[in-house]
């Protein structure tokens, strides 16, 4: 938490420095927010499902815990802490070692790979046919790599599973992907509530704050040297959101998006963090 707290305490004295005449709308501000906490249940549940379609059944309480906990762990420097913890604690809820590494895995392959899909489809108008086709071909293979056995063989070696790890059924696939699909434009739509709530009147489609945010979101991840993709998002962020919002504008929403999120994470960390583990509950 203290580097929550750190990160909470930057982006603040940041926002805090702007000199950009901002009218915050309280409503449109606890929406998001609402929106944000609403993206967390459809994305712990996206990993329950790929957990489920290697027969771990995980309590959604303790599931919450366990996402909500290690998710934290991107603020610490290097990117290996979220994915390390989200192990660490699945197992200790009772989810077998193989699957619960292997899960940590796959859920990023799920969220990038969809990512890049939600990308192509908010912003059709934006890139040449041939990328959005390069865009949709990547998002097929990363995602639907995790049906294929070798993929599941490898996966099984990495992490070490015994028994070795059957691939993944396809439904739970397709549930998890349609998931984290609805996830990335929930998202997109509270990161569109914000800009709403700050800069009241911008002409900021929905569609382009979906794209926005999803790829500034999607390359943070890949930022293997920015923990929790600070100053890569935001970049990404404004240098799109510009020509709606002005240089100004853009820069704030951004900084505003960042506050809010790490706060929200927090939030999310301290209020399921009573729900204690029953391993006895989990049936493999």
């Amino acid at each position: 938490m203290t580097f929550v707290a750190r990160s909470i305490a930057r982006n603040w004295t940041e926002f805090r420095s702007l000199h950009v005449a901002v009218t915050v709308t309280p409503a449109w501000i606890a929406a998001s927010a609402l929106t944000v906490f609403a993206t967390y249940l459809m994305q712990i549940e996206s990993w329950r499902r790929i957990l489920r379609g290697w027969h771990q059944r995980l309590p959604f309480a303790a599931a919450a815990r366990t996402w909500s906990l290690a998710n934290l762990g991107r603020y610490v420097p290097g990117k290996v802490w979220s994915v390390a913890g989200l192990v660490v604690l699945a197992q200790r809820a009772g989810v077998q070692p193989g699957p619960a590494a292997a899960s940590a895995f796959a859920i990023q392959a799920v969220s990038l790979g969809s990512g890049v899909a939600v990308v192509a489809a908010a912003a059709p108008h934006s890139a040449p046919p041939l990328r959005l086709a390069a865009a949709g071909l990547v998002a097929v293979v990363t995602i639907g790599a995790l049906a294929w056995r070798p993929t599941a063989a490898w996966l099984g070696r990495l992490a070490n599973a015994t028994p070795p790890l059957e691939p993944l059924a396809l439904g739970a696939v397709l549930a998890s992907t349609l998931l984290t699909v609805l996830s990335w434009w929930t998202y997109g739509a509270a990161f569109w509530m914000l800009a709403r709530g700050l800069v009241p009147g911008a002409p900021l489609p929905l569609t382009s704050a979906v794209a926005a945010f999803t790829l500034g979101y999607v390359l943070g991840l890949l930022a293997l040297f920015a923990p929790g993709g600070v100053g890569v998002r935001e970049l990404v962020l404004i240098g799109l959101l510009a020509p709606f919002l002005g240089s100004g504008g853009a820069v704030a929403v951004s900084l505003a998006s960042r506050v809010l999120l790490t706060v929200l994470e927090g939030a999310a960390a301290l209020l399921t963090f009573p729900l204690r583990h029953r391993p006895q509950e989990s049936v493999s």
